[in-house]
């Protein structure tokens, strides 16, 4: 009975090195093939890069001498950081969305306490429960099947998970009253052409809702794109890390915590560029209908 279980143990554990393995090659490959073009067109750090340009051999060049590719690495970390969490907050809040209109009572009080329990915690905190708390909870689990291997939740991923987290309460609720204001009939008339309510949902009511819970979906953006700096708290070299390290080492904290305040500008400059056109777009299919 004992070699079964010490079988089954090491069964599991050669089943999750050989997956952790292929996750690595597959990023060693990805990597392979996107460094050198992140490097060509790199506009920080690349040949004619903000850094590149205006840093030359000082605190700010790309190099050795200098801090200008750590910072564009934070940057570039915190960009991606925000646009990993976004597709899974929105993903997870229009599921709420559903949750808290369910014609089931115990669907609806779920939604309500998971949203009312993590909008009223900090984010921080949120933060700390997924990367210090939650490896412990899936180390319990995985003793249980007898894997005794450490389980490690890497600083990106925590930030996702928490942020995303939070994010998904309040685009609930934006969504929720973008639910609202969609009148009952538009799904009546969806039904009365033949439409399922797959169908329904997918052709008639999200293309009104995106376009009613666009403004708040923005707004939340925004506030996303802040929440990213709380990762630097467990590791994970985003800007303000980047920026922090560099201002410590230099004794020069105003020019460094310009440089972070800059990027975060520039981020949110994109930014409203992107909403102002999804926006124009939303309202040219409003006039099209």
């Amino acid at each position: 009975m004992q070699s079964d279980v010490a079988v089954s143990a090491s069964t599991n554990e050669s089943f999750l090195a050989s997956i952790g393995a292929l996750f690595d090659a597959i990023g060693s490959a990805i990597w392979s093939v996107l460094h050198p073009i992140l490097t060509t067109i790199d506009p920080l750090c690349g040949p004619v890069g903000f850094f590149t340009l205006v840093g030359g051999t000082g605190q700010l060049s790309c190099g050795a001498t200098g801090w200008g590719d750590e910072i564009a690495s934070g940057f570039y970390v915190t960009a991606s950081l925000a646009l990993c969490t976004l597709p899974f907050g929105l993903f997870a809040g229009f599921f709420l969305a559903l949750a808290k209109q369910s014609y089931i009572r115990q669907l609806r009080l779920a939604a309500d306490i998971y949203t009312s329990l993590f909008r009223a915690l900090p984010e921080l905190l949120t933060l700390f429960i997924i990367y210090f708390g939650l490896p412990g909870v899936l180390q319990a689990a995985a003793a249980s099947l007898g894997i005794t291997d450490p389980i490690e939740i890497n600083p990106f991923v925590s930030g996702m998970i928490a942020i995303g987290i939070v994010f998904s309460c309040y685009s609930s609720e934006v969504l929720l009253s973008a639910f609202r204001a969609i009148p009952h009939g538009q799904y009546e008339a969806g039904y009365a052409v033949g439409l399922t309510s797959t169908q329904t949902m997918r052709l008639v009511v999200v293309p009104q809702l995106i376009r009613i819970a666009l403004p708040g979906l923005a707004n939340l953006w925004m506030v996303l794109l802040k929440d990213t700096a709380l990762v630097s708290a467990v590791g994970l070299n985003d800007i303000l890390r980047q920026t922090f390290v560099a201002a410590k080492v230099t004794k020069n904290a105003f020019a460094f915590t310009g440089i972070a305040c800059l990027l975060f500008l520039v981020l949110a400059i994109l930014s409203s560029f992107v909403i102002n056109w999804l926006e124009m777009r939303s309202k040219r299919a409003e006039v099209r209908r």
